[in-house]
């Protein structure tokens, strides 16, 4: 049986999964998109995009694991990281950390959701991989039951954040260190933590994916104070992905939409930039936002048999 957490996150997949999330496929003909990137075939349903500085995009895949790349200026993603390699599962959230030369992966047993993955390895794990190489750098199990690593930010000195879906957790990976600790723990947090990016005010910032709720961390000399609900200028349904950006941040909901939010004290304002088709993650390069097209209520097909979509990230001017 399932621990309550988890099994939060796992209804509101099958919710997903179920069709409440019909807003996401909302046309996006009409908008102006100046890119496209097709995934291969082999890495349906992505789940998380990063970039680096000169333009190279690295894409997980939560159906059947491995990460993809795309090269600069190409317009097709190769498999870069084998589904299964090193020991990995169903991949989740992606961190290019070009300053360490690592890309940081989550991959987790995602059996629960009716994700069998491409390898049988128990338990949820942060991986690090040489983002030239590809060569395996760090494999570090998440210390908590029930865990279900989700997405990363980086803190100014370099520490790596973590987020734990299946509990109110933020593990962090110091400088030098081979374990995650527990960082921050808040039972208002429960909700199913997934986005997760510093704001200018040197405060962290969540979302949560299940509960569509926003927050607040409050930090005093590098250490969590406090956690802060932010009044939200609309409703969320199904948060994912934060990144920050001048001014805010950009985050994807599940429904459908690419959002800018602003934080003004305890308020945050929501507004709609585009449309897309079931969005996961969003990353910046230069003038671009990125956007990964999951299409997660196509993965009842994997049961079914039946045909899969076309899976592709998707491009932006940004700032606009």
């Amino acid at each position: 049986m399932l621990d309550h957490p988890f099994k939060s996150f796992v209804l509101a997949f099958d919710s997903v999964f179920g069709g409440l999330v019909a807003l996401a496929f909302l046309s996006t003909m009409a908008c102006a998109q100046e890119s496209m990137i097709s995934l291969p075939k082999e890495m349906p349903f992505p789940e998380s995009v990063t970039s680096t500085a000169d333009g190279t995009l690295y894409v997980s895949s939560i159906s059947n694991g491995g990460i993809a790349r795309a090269e600069p200026g190409s317009s097709h993603a190769k498999v870069w990281i084998k589904p299964g390699a090193f020991e990995t599962r169903s991949t989740l959230g992606v961190f290019a950390d070009e300053v360490k030369g690592i890309l940081w992966v989550c991959s987790n047993d995602a059996s629960s959701l009716g994700l069998p993955g491409p390898s049988k390895i128990e338990g949820s794990y942060v991986k690090g991989f040489d983002l030239k190489s590809g060569v395996l750098k760090a494999s570090i199990r998440l210390p908590a039951k029930p865990a279900f690593c989700n997405d990363f930010t980086l803190g100014k000195d370099g520490s790596l954040y973590v987020t734990n879906t299946a509990g109110p957790q933020i593990f962090r990976l110091a400088p030098g260190a081979k374990q995650l600790e527990l960082w921050f723990t808040d039972d208002a947090l429960k909700g199913g933590l997934d986005g997760i990016a510093f704001g200018e005010d040197g405060n962290l910032y969540v979302n949560t994916f299940n509960s569509g709720e926003f927050f607040r961390v409050n930090i005093n000399n590098g250490v969590p104070q406090s956690v802060t609900k932010l009044e939200t200028s609309r409703g969320l349904s199904y948060p994912d992905a934060l990144r920050a950006v001048k001014g805010g941040f950009l985050m994807v909901e599940g429904a459908g939409t690419l959002d800018q939010v602003t934080v003004s004290g305890n308020h945050a304002k929501v507004q709609d930039v585009q449309s897309f088709a079931g969005p996961t993650s969003v990353t910046l390069v230069k003038n671009k936002a990125w956007i990964s097209e999951g299409q997660l209520d196509h993965l009842k097909s994997l049961a079914t048999k039946e045909a899969l979509p076309s899976f592709q990230l998707r491009s932006i001017n940004w700032p606009q």
